[in-house]
């Protein structure tokens, strides 16, 4: 991962990908760019630069961020989850506790339910548009 780092500074797929997982992370907690970059000491037009790609922050800044998101630098950097990441959020915590409470049927009911919504958010994701590659032009 650590090898990773120059090569987010030099390469801008990759400070698009970081900036993407950022705004991503920001939205769905409902922050706007002045409220992270109050919360991380920095100005909001460092956050947009960083979520449109245009800088790289430093890897003390990076780490803040993970922090702040509740997420691994490795994600943030790379976009991989650890398979043994914990749950960080406790309303999932706290539901998933009483589901153990629940009868077999329900349970699997419940398992049903979570695997649809993983099913439609993955498709939605595959559906994405994927920016148009420049035509090469021939001389």
């Amino acid at each position: 991962m650590l090898g990773l780092m120059p090569a987010l500074a030099i390469d801008a797929k990759l400070r698009a990908a970081f900036g993407a997982r950022l705004r991503e992370l920001r939205k769905q907690r409902g922050w706007t760019l002045k409220e992270v970059g109050v919360r991380l000491g920095v100005r909001h037009t460092h956050v947009i630069k960083y979520e449109s790609g245009v800088h790289a922050p430093p890897l003390e800044k990076i780490a803040q961020f993970a922090e702040l998101f509740g997420v691994t630098v490795d994600f943030l950097v790379s976009g991989r989850q650890p398979d043994n990441q914990p749950i960080m959020s406790i309303p999932l915590l706290e539901r998933f506790r009483a589901i153990e409470a629940a009868s077999p049927d329900d349970q699997t009911t419940i398992v049903n339910v979570i695997d649809a919504v993983i099913a439609k958010n993955r498709m939605a994701s595959a559906l994405r548009p994927i920016a148009p590659m420049p035509l090469a032009h021939t001389a």
